[in-house]
């Protein structure tokens, strides 16, 4: 059920997505799980959709932590993120916080070919991670989607120092389990038990603005504009009025 449910929800935008986690609390159809300013819910403008062709992905978010190694810590390979994936319901994407000093946190390729391809073996769907990764073209093969901080063709030596731990990335806080909704909008995340409601939730939205934009394409002016954002019905009532009785619009 949950994966029907997953699935219907990749035929939706992630915008739309956000309107009702959080965006317009005082909208009936908006759940208002989070303060859409104050709490990190979604991505900024820091990572971008590497294949927007792809459409949208949505999955239970595994997360992971790498960063320089510490001969101190050696506990974590990615051997241990692969059997998190493993683990975790399918569809899955894996969410990385790079923890790279200033100097090189811009120049890691973290995800190559096999290691993408090794994740989608084991259900996952992409990746979210606020640094770079390469092997694009490669990936593109797979159709694997990834939202990143750039490209960059190599690395140096990288370790694991956490998995499945609540991470920062891209502007948003993501704890593992939750559902991460992404496309070339970016990614929002919000709990799995509200997944069926945000999907009625935003199918009844886009029929709603569906209607309201069909309205706006008969609209004649500014007020007729003006009353469908307020709520009004404007049909063209009044320009069918005008037609019967002969009177010609004017403007005032």
């Amino acid at each position: 059920m949950t994966a029907k449910i997953l699935q219907e929800l990749t035929k939706y935008d992630t915008p739309s997505v956000t309107n009702v986690v959080a965006t317009y609390p005082k909208n009936p159809l908006c759940l208002g799980l989070y303060n859409p300013w104050t709490i990190n819910w979604y991505t900024d403008h820091s990572i971008r959709c590497i294949y927007p062709e792809l459409g949208a992905s949505a999955g239970y978010a595994v997360t992971a932590v790498v960063g320089l190694p510490d001969p101190d810590y050696e506990r974590l390979t990615m051997m241990d993120v692969f059997d998190a994936i493993d683990a975790a319901p399918s569809p899955s994407i894996l969410v990385i916080q790079q923890n790279y000093p200033a100097d090189i946190a811009g120049k890691v390729g973290l995800a190559g070919g096999n290691m993408a391809t090794a994740l989608q073996v084991l259900g996952c769907v992409g990746m979210v991670s606020n640094g770079p990764s390469r092997d694009l073209d490669e990936i593109r093969a797979l159709k694997w989607q990834m939202l990143l901080s750039g490209a960059t063709p190599g690395h140096g030596t990288s370790a694991v120092h956490a998995v499945n731990v609540p991470v920062s990335v891209g502007g948003m806080d993501v704890s593992p389990g939750e559902i991460v909704h992404m496309d070339e909008s970016g990614a929002c995340k919000f709990p799995p038990e509200h997944m069926e409601t945000v999907a009625k939730n935003v199918r009844q939205l886009l029929s709603d603005e569906a209607d309201k934009q069909a309205l706006m394409r008969k609209a004649k002016s500014s007020a007729d504009i003006r009353a469908i954002f307020a709520g009004g019905d404007y049909t063209g009532k009044e320009d069918k009025k005008r037609a019967g009785s002969g009177k010609k619009r004017t403007k005032k």
